[in-house]
């Protein structure tokens, strides 16, 4: 071998680094490599499906070189990574099409969004975008992709920046740039359009295949209702066409299952504008809804040692700053009540737990008297914009089904399974049977930002992981994702229809019991602070009924729902015998009414099934005779005749072996 050709090989050993992939297995390339040509390394196949990879935590495009070792992951479609570098590259393409419809057009930002993307834009004066031009900017988006453009990254200066936009007129991007800081700006550019972005993104448009331009609305620019109203479009897109048309079929029973439109035929609850905007009001039926799931779950709450409490609806402004919720809803909260004293302000409630702290605080606590688990159906008040207002999953006014443990450190682990344990059982009873769990934890590269100690927090966060193993909960470990008072368990649960909402929360909190100086003597005979553990299996009543109305399509469990028979006399000959049914019925605890209008019965049977009830009996003459009823149930038609007794016996029964499950 000569001296040239052996001085070659140890560069290229120097030059090389160790990429370890999900499974843990490593693989050495040379440094420089970019995450595509580790897929292609694998298979030609992977490298065709990949979208963008992940670097040591960080998603990056497929094109940006890797120079040291590093764990890497490669996104494809079916990863929430791989979806998110799609979308937000289709944002910029969507921009792309409008700065081409719509001369003159200024942006603000587009970002990528749980189902799609949207771009928030100032159209030039005059123009109005309306559903009517969403086919054009679906047909400029189609016609840009055929293009297969390359998306490159650039980094840039800021005064470069400012002067690069603002030679554009694009003012709301300079805003932007005016609050970054100079050698962390970065532009992606696509043919004719450059954006100011951090990414990432695909490396080029050509594998969008299909797009659809879903809603447009108006947005305050940056959120702030004092600056400019700007034009929102939303939009979504695909690796293939099937996909968009699934998509499309599950908007279509999207919209069969929307709350509000549900809410209304089956009388739940209502909105009034005198009333105020984002301020519901529960009807007969929907209270009575209600208030059977808060029955459900303060029986489990009995069952594991929690006490109910009860506190104002309004606290003094001076709770809120100490718990620190007045310093973050304050400037956007309900504005403080002030009374004919001077100097005396109240608040509308933000959150339950201020208050119960103080119940807490009232007397002397012992390391005995832990944990103390007081659990509440608190009403709280928190303004939201009248843009961001959408039935009962965004109110200003909802009811958390909130408890708080206050428990000695070592105590914590046993209450996160306790806790998991109810969230379980309310997910059975309800038929949430798909639903996954999410552990946010420190950022181990930056602790200063979190309070309590090194020693506590480790304390927690095994729990919490150790609690997880031991319930046999498979849960996606975050780092970085904890607030900065403590630890979190979230539970995501998918509904009906494939989509995911955040119901239920275990979250462990070092800091209102530092706030309100919380503390209990300990076996040591010293002053020990408690750690407080916040937790809502619900949320909020308002939102979760919402969440189940859309899962259930209103068909709700026999034991939950409103009404659970519905008798149709077919004349009203038969309103008097349909009316000693509905009595037996309610004395037997069977919800039961009587559709006694001058209706055929074919149009009792439909009207019926359209709000949902499980059973309808048709009464007529041979059935007053015989004191029988047929019966009808919601999806399977007629189920024969049987005596009424029998059938009140049934319902019963059926409700039973329901709920000894849980």
């Amino acid at each position: 071998m000569t001296i040239f050709a052996s001085l070659k090989k140890i560069i290229t050993i120097d030059n090389m680094i160790k990429i370890t992939f999900p499974d843990g297995s490593v693989r050495e390339y040379e440094a420089g490599v970019t995450g595509l040509q580790i897929a292609e390394s694998i298979s030609s196949r992977l490298a065709q499906d990949v979208l963008a990879c992940g670097v040591n935590g960080e998603t990056v495009e497929l094109n940006r070189p890797i120079n040291e070792d590093a764990s890497v992951v490669l996104y494809k479609w079916e990863d929430a990574e791989g979806k998110h570098a799609f979308w937000h590259t289709s944002a910029h393409l969507m921009a792309e099409a409008m700065q081409e419809l719509y001369p003159g057009m200024q942006f603000g930002i587009g970002p990528a969004i749980e189902n799609g993307f949207y771009y928030d834009v100032m159209p030039p004066e005059g123009t109005v975008i309306r559903e009517a031009d969403f086919a054009n900017i679906e047909k400029k988006m189609l016609e840009l992709v055929q293009r297969k453009e390359a998306v490159v990254r650039a980094d840039i200066s800021k005064a470069d920046a400012l002067k690069f936009f603002g030679e554009r007129g694009q003012t709301y991007k300079n805003e932007l740039i005016e609050d970054l800081e100079d050698g962390h700006i970065t532009t992606y550019t696509q043919g004719a359009f450059t954006d100011l972005c951090r990414g990432p993104h695909l490396i080029n448009t050509g594998v969008i295949k299909a797009v659809k331009v879903t809603a447009v609305s108006s947005a305050y620019w940056r959120g702030d209702e004092k600056r400019p109203q700007m034009t929102r479009v939303y939009a979504i897109s695909f690796p293939k066409k099937k996909l968009l048309d699934e998509y499309l079929t599950l908007l279509e029973e999207a919209k069969k299952r929307d709350h509000r439109k549900i809410g209304k035929e089956m009388e739940l609850f209502m909105f009034s504008d005198r009333v105020g905007k984002g301020l519901p009001m529960w009807l007969p039926k929907g209270t009575a809804l209600r208030l059977r799931l808060e029955d459900f779950l303060k029986k489990i709450q009995k069952r594991y040692g929690y006490q109910q409490v009860m506190t104002p609806h309004i606290g003094g402004k001076n709770l809120y700053v100490t718990s620190g919720h007045y310093a973050h809803y304050g400037k956007d909260s309900f504005q403080p009540i002030h009374t004919p004293e001077a100097d005396e302000e109240y608040m509308l409630k933000p959150m339950n737990c201020p208050h119960h702290c103080e119940i807490y605080a009232w007397k002397p606590r012992s390391y005995k008297d832990l944990p103390l688990r007081i659990a509440e159906f608190g009403t709280v008040y928190r303004y939201e914009q009248s843009g961001e207002l959408h039935g009962l999953t965004r109110v200003r006014s909802f009811t958390q089904d909130d408890a708080h443990i206050f428990c000695r450190p070592d105590q914590v682990k046993d209450e996160f399974i306790r806790v998991m344990e109810i969230i379980q059982i309310i997910f059975g009873a309800l038929n949430f049977e798909n639903f996954e769990a999410q552990i946010s934890l420190r950022d181990p590269n930056n602790r200063e930002k979190y309070i309590g100690s090194d020693e506590v927090w480790a304390e927690a966060e095994n729990a919490i992981i150790e609690a997880c193993n031991e319930k046999g909960l498979k849960a996606k470990v975050e780092y970085g994702e904890a607030a900065f008072y403590g630890p979190k368990l979230d539970f995501m649960v998918k509904d009906a229809l494939g989509r995911r909402w955040q119901l239920g929360t275990i979250q462990v909190d070092y800091n209102l019991p530092e706030r309100f100086k919380l503390e209990y003597t300990g076996e040591d005979n010293q002053k020990h602070r408690p750690v407080m553990i916040h937790r809502a299996p619900f949320g909020s009543m308002e939102r979760f009924c919402a969440v189940l109305i859309e899962h259930t399509a209103g068909h709700f469990p026999l034991w939950l729902t409103p009404d659970q028979v519905a008798i149709l006399p077919i004349s009203e000959k038969f309103n008097d015998y349909a009316k000693k049914l509905c009595a037996y019925f309610d004395e037997q605890d069977v919800r039961a009414i009587v559709d006694d209008r001058n209706e055929k019965i074919g149009r009792k049977i439909r009207d019926n099934e359209m709000k949902r009830i499980p059973y309808m009996l048709i009464v007529g003459e041979k059935e007053a005779a015989e004191g029988t009823v047929s019966v009808r149930k919601q999806g399977e038609g007629d189920q024969g005749s049987m005596k009424y007794e029998d059938f009140a016996k049934k319902i019963n029964e059926e409700v039973r072996n329901m709920l000894n499950k849980y």
